[in-house]
């Protein structure tokens, strides 16, 4: 099988990739990029980074595969009927890609910066600088990048007004101290404030355990750490990709003597909500929802 790299190369002398009509300087992780004034045709490398092209009403040709989904996860599948899947964000297809022709790459730095050139020679990419809790700067990067900057924001506008009209409604219940669990095949996380659900809790204005009022990811734990999760009111989520692994994860420690003794589990505070929009997708569609899931908890009218 010929190399990622030659094929490129030899794509690119035969000159069977016709490079765009270049019109702006974009600044980025990599460096600076001359990118197409109106391109057709995006491929985007992150999950996080394709909610933010739907978002403005943008589908790519490509992207990296949903981590949840066959290939998408269920609240962006309708959106993505025609797009091509080129792989996980961490493993991309760069024959499947070269042969989408794309004029633009929306890639990410932690995921692909040792591929940075290939991608580079095949069309102009713009990498953001990380993952994590940074989604709505890549998502202005991102939407800038494709020419929607204007439209990218003021999307992100509208975001942040629906969360100051939910923190001024939920009113005392912000006091709550939200505790956030995420089990997976062989291992459990306890949650910390750059990440994506505990960003967002924050910009709410919800209080966190001390344990968990970090400015880090999270932490994998053992069971004599349970009593960490304790606070007054508990999300949990489960990555489960079809092996039943994570299920298995849950249900051992949903279980464990330690867990049902927590006072916020007999309280009846303990809430199961979804991996994929709390946690996996990390982009502006799931946020969304997952301020529909903190509207539905707190009996809040919605503000969609």
């Amino acid at each position: 099988m010929q190399r990622p790299h030659l094929l490129i190369a030899a794509i690119i002398v035969a000159g069977t990739i016709s490079m765009p009509a270049h019109a702006r300087d974009i600044t980025h992780a990599m460096g600076v990029t001359d990118v197409p004034d109106d391109p057709q045709r995006i491929v985007v490398l992150t999950n996080e980074g394709t909610e933010a092209l739907l978002a403005v009403g943008v589908a790519p040709v490509g992207a990296a595969k949903s981590w949840l989904g066959e290939p998408w996860y269920d609240h962006i599948a309708d959106q993505m009927a025609n797009v091509t899947n080129v792989g996980e964000e961490s493993a991309v297809n760069l024959e499947l890609l070269v042969a989408l022709e794309p004029d633009l790459i929306l890639a990410n730095k932690a995921r692909h910066e040792a591929i940075y050139e290939q991608l580079s020679a095949i069309a102009p990419t713009v990498v953001s600088e990380r993952l994590r809790g940074d989604w709505k700067i890549n998502m202005a990067l991102y939407t800038d990048a494709i020419g929607k900057g204007e439209e990218g924001q003021a999307a992100l506008d509208a975001y942040d007004a629906r969360i100051a009209a939910i923190s001024a409604a939920l009113g005392d219940s912000l006091d709550e101290e939200i505790s956030i669990a995420r089990f997976m095949g062989g291992q459990t996380r306890i949650y910390f404030k750059d990440s994506f659900s505990g960003l967002t809790l924050e910009q709410i204005g919800f209080a966190r355990p001390a344990t968990q009022d970090k400015p880090e990811f999270a932490e994998q734990i053992t069971k004599e750490r349970i009593p960490e999760f304790e606070g007054d009111r508990l999300f949990y989520f489960t990555y489960e990709t079809g092996n039943g692994e994570g299920n298995t994860q849950a249900e051992d420690w949903l279980n464990d003597p330690l867990w049902q003794n927590l006072a916020v589990v007999q309280a009846g505070r303990v809430h199961e909500v979804s991996d994929a929009v709390w946690n996996t997708a990390g982009g502006y569609i799931a946020g969304n929802l997952l301020l529909d899931d903190i509207e539905n908890v707190y009996g809040l009218e919605s503000t969609r």
